[in-house]
């Protein structure tokens, strides 16, 4: 029975993706789960600072595998149900390739450098190599029987459930390199610098293989029916693994001393696992329940259930750009107004509260634009700051001293959305008559 249900819901491996590293040191950026939900056919996307889904995307049929790039722009998803692979645009959470692969892609993992994504094709017994600057299919290798989960290091590692190995890819060549005898029934494979580690689902255990030597190192007990697992980069280097039937947990393996250290409760027939950058947090896919459970990695306790769609089967993280958006144009206009002299009771000319009165006007497309600070200035000198009314207006009066022949500027900073202006205005021209404002 197992080994049916297995077969309908295969696991992804839990690799951890070299996180934006092309990412520009000023650019904001954002660490998002991404859950393939089998049954609704979508793509759940987490925020991983609130733990709230922020969009659902739909794909193929049967997602599964899922990866994203090390860029964060994009994310690759395997639709088992049929030959394809979904790419995702992080920027527009919208579909904007499908390439075609093997029959029933299951899991799928990018190199480290982003150029390629290796898709295990179950019903095929291949890997397609897919080119992620152009998304094609660039190679075809031949591995073990129904191949589900895959991860990159300086190999690239698949789990051959079908034959009960793991086949070893170079990378360079894309060739098989080596086939090693593992336990029962493997499906999921994640790596850390020197070691991968291999669910063997119908043995409850997890086979270590050493990446230098392809031999096996070790072989750990877990929880019954382990399906994914996924290994933190720091914060300890811990390895996490889904135990499907224990009911419902996850074993903590010191990857030091391969041994668990701590089991904890999550949903119902977890399946996916992924770490985020830190390590502070793991993201649990629970099938049986729909949703994904959050552990705080330091207290190994569920802190948060997230709700997803229907059979969320596998997650990825990783860290992905927050664009900016062009801010808007703004237009500012500036008059500088004399007033006008009025009589006196001696009949001798006066001015009327003082001699000179600064308006801006902001707007954009002609609209007037309001709540914004105009800072009025004269040579650098700060005069006042005002903020525009309803109608983009902002007044400064400006005191007498600097009434004659001087030039007056308004500046608008702007702000997220607004883009900054300016405006300058001179009392007097060089021949002494009054100068028009200049926008």
């Amino acid at each position: 029975m197992l080994r049916s249900w297995f077969a309908g819901l295969a696991v992804l491996a839990g690799m951890i993706v070299p996180l934006a590293s092309a990412t520009p040191a000023a650019a904001q950026a954002r660490t998002l789960a991404y859950v393939t939900n089998a049954f609704s056919g979508t793509v759940s996307v987490i925020d991983t600072a609130t733990n709230t889904v922020t969009a659902t995307i739909p794909v193929g049929s049967r997602p599964e595998g899922v990866a994203v790039t090390p860029d964060g722009t994009r994310v690759y998803v395997a639709n088992s149900d049929g030959t394809t692979v979904s790419v995702i645009s992080t920027a527009s959470n919208a579909v904007t390739a499908t390439i075609t692969v093997g029959g029933g892609p299951r899991g799928v993992a990018i190199t480290p450098d982003g150029t390629r994504a290796y898709v295990t094709n179950s019903i095929s017994g291949t890997v397609s190599v897919i080119s992620t600057a152009t998304n094609t299919v660039t190679a075809t290798v031949s591995v073990g029987m129904a191949p589900r989960g895959v991860a990159v290091g300086s190999s690239v590692y698949v789990a051959n459930p079908g034959s009960n190995t793991v086949s070893v890819i170079d990378i360079a060549s894309n060739t098989v390199t080596a086939t090693i005898d593992v336990g029962t029934f493997p499906q999921g494979v994640a790596v850390n610098p020197d070691s991968a580690y291999v669910t063997n689902t119908n043995d409850g255990t997890v086979s270590v293989i050493d990446a230098a030597g392809n031999g096996i190192a070790a072989t750990i007990p877990v929880g019954s029916s382990p399906l994914g697992v996924a290994a933190a980069l720091v914060g300890g280097a811990n390895v996490y693994v889904t135990n499907a039937t224990s009911p419902g947990t996850v074993s903590v393996i010191n990857s030091a001393s391969n041994t668990v250290t701590a089991t904890i409760p999550v949903g119902s027939l977890p399946q996916g696992v992924a770490v985020v950058p830190d390590a502070s947090r793991v993201y649990v896919t629970n099938v049986g329940s729909d949703t994904v459970s959050v552990i705080d990695s330091a207290a190994n306790a569920v802190t948060a259930t997230v709700n997803v769609g229907d059979g969320p089967v596998a997650v990825a993280i990783g860290t992905i750009p927050v664009l900016e958006q062009p801010r808007i144009a703004t237009t500012l206009t500036l008059k500088a107004e004399e007033k006008k002299k009025e009589k006196g009771q001696d009949g001798r000319g006066v001015m009327a509260g003082g001699g000179l009165a600064l308006k801006a006007r902001l707007t954009t497309g002609g609209e007037p634009v309001d709540g914004k600070p105009i800072e009025f200035t004269t040579d650098s000198v700060s005069l006042c700051t005002d903020t525009t009314d309803s109608r983009g207006h902002a007044f400064c009066k400006v005191p007498r001293r600097y009434d004659d022949e001087a030039c007056y500027t308004a500046t608008f900073a702007g702000d997220a959305t607004h883009g900054p202006s300016t405006a300058t205005a001179c009392t007097r021209n060089h021949h002494g008559r009054p100068a028009p404002a200049v926008g």
